[in-house]
């Protein structure tokens, strides 16, 4: 959005740039009183006048069109680069919360084990509530 902005603003600029030369050229044209080789010849450097500047112009403009479109790029790879940092910043901390499920889940698999092992030794009955394990 801000891009169209600026180029609008640029296009605008140089219309208005170069409507400015033709009628300041015309007006001294008319206003001076010269011959037909003399007025040529002022037409001819106006227009190498108007010519120049309006490389200029250009010439700045690409350069300031440049200017925004690398500083848009380094901005996009930056966040691009912190978006990938987080991303795998989140990966590894499911990762972590992965393994850490894992292992209390094996510890209770483990306690359970040891619980069935030691009533049956032990010789313990089940609870009321519970059927009892067959071995």
């Amino acid at each position: 959005m801000a891009r169209e902005d600026n180029d609008s603003d640029i296009g605008a600029f140089l219309t208005g740039f170069v409507i400015g030369g033709l009628v300041g050229a015309a007006v001294a044209l008319i206003l001076a009183p010269q011959s037909g080789a003399e007025t040529r010849e002022q037409i001819r450097q106006k227009g190498i006048e108007l010519r120049t500047q309006g490389e200029e112009t250009l010439t700045e403009a690409r350069h300031r069109t440049e200017a925004a479109a690398a500083d848009a790029r380094a901005r996009a790879e930056k966040l691009a680069a912190d978006a990938r940092l987080r991303a795998e910043e989140m990966a590894k901390q499911g990762r972590v919360v992965i393994e850490e499920q894992r292992a209390k889940l094996q510890d209770a698999i483990e306690s359970g084990k040891k619980a069935v092992t030691s009533r049956g030794k032990s010789g313990e009955a089940a609870p009321a509530d519970t059927p009892p394990a067959s071995a």
